[in-house]
């Protein structure tokens, strides 16, 4: 008599654990939902208000809960953007991607990351923004550590994509190492490209020196830094515009060309947008 006694408490037991268990599930899958729900409701808002007009109490009232729950996901504002930009992280390593599993050259995919990145920056404008405003120190250092690390982790695997193209030039001899780190090769490149889309997305400051194509200058910019290293095949004249005129066509035509179709465009070297 035991025996069953026992049998039947403890399958009792495993019931009421295993109940627990997918409930606690159940509890998780609805908070991951609704915390998407949080984030997909900021992108749009961004979209249509920009970053200064993102508010929590409208952000939770679009979603049909009170700013309280919004609280319970994220602990401010900056956390709630670090998410944000973590999601979208997603686009533009679909970008990079492209790049990396192409068959060009390694100094070629050198110059379609930068590309790519500016075709980005055109095509989503409104995730590069965000991008940018919460590498801000102040954004940054505000948002909690749990957040700025998904956001890093998110963010990886785009700097191994560099990582391993610098390591192939390396090891097929385009490229002398220095005895430097693969990343010591790429880092000016990104530093180059940041800072001239800085440039470009603060109205006003290129026009006030007169500098109309600064995606021209970015790209030779690029080409000569690259020339510097001695990435081979090296340029035999970075000022030549026609062909780096020639050279992104081919880019933006066999990487991205599903991309710059209809209203998007492709990128145009005269100007700060993009070709019609």
């Amino acid at each position: 008599m035991a025996l069953p006694m026992l049998f039947t408490l403890n399958g009792s037991k495993y019931k009421r654990t295993t109940t627990m268990i997918k409930t606690k599930s159940g509890r998780e899958q609805a908070l991951a939902e609704r915390e998407q729900l949080f984030i997909e409701s900021t992108r749009q808002q961004l979209c249509k208000e920009g970053l200064l007009g993102i508010q929590m109490a409208a952000i939770a009232r679009s979603c049909n809960f009170a700013t309280g729950t919004l609280y319970h996901h994220f602990a401010s504002k900056e956390d709630l953007l670090m998410a944000v930009g973590t999601s979208l992280t997603t686009t533009r390593r679909e970008y990079f991607q492209r790049v990396a599993d192409s068959d060009l050259n390694t100094r070629d995919k050198m110059l379609a990351f930068v590309v790519a990145y500016a075709l980005f920056a055109q095509h989503h404008p409104e995730h590069f923004r965000l991008e940018q405003y919460i590498m801000t120190e102040v954004v940054w250092q505000a948002a909690s550590s749990n957040r700025r690390e998904q956001f890093l982790e998110a963010t990886q695997p785009i700097g191994r994509m560099v990582e391993q193209v610098v390591t192939d030039a390396m090891n097929k001899g385009d490229l002398d190492t220095h005895g430097l780190a693969p990343l010591a090769f790429s880092i000016g490149q990104w530093s180059m490209s940041m800072g001239m889309h800085t440039l470009i997305h603060a109205e006003g400051v290129l026009d006030m020196y007169a500098l109309k194509d600064p995606y021209r200058m970015l790209l030779r910019n690029s080409q000569l830094q690259l020339n510097a290293m001695q990435w081979q095949p090296v340029v035999e004249d970075p000022f030549d515009d026609k062909a780096l005129e020639e050279k992104v066509s081919t880019l933006c035509n066999a990487l991205f060309g599903d991309l710059c179709d209809g209203k998007k465009g492709c990128l145009s070297l005269d100007s700060n947008g993009l070709t019609d």
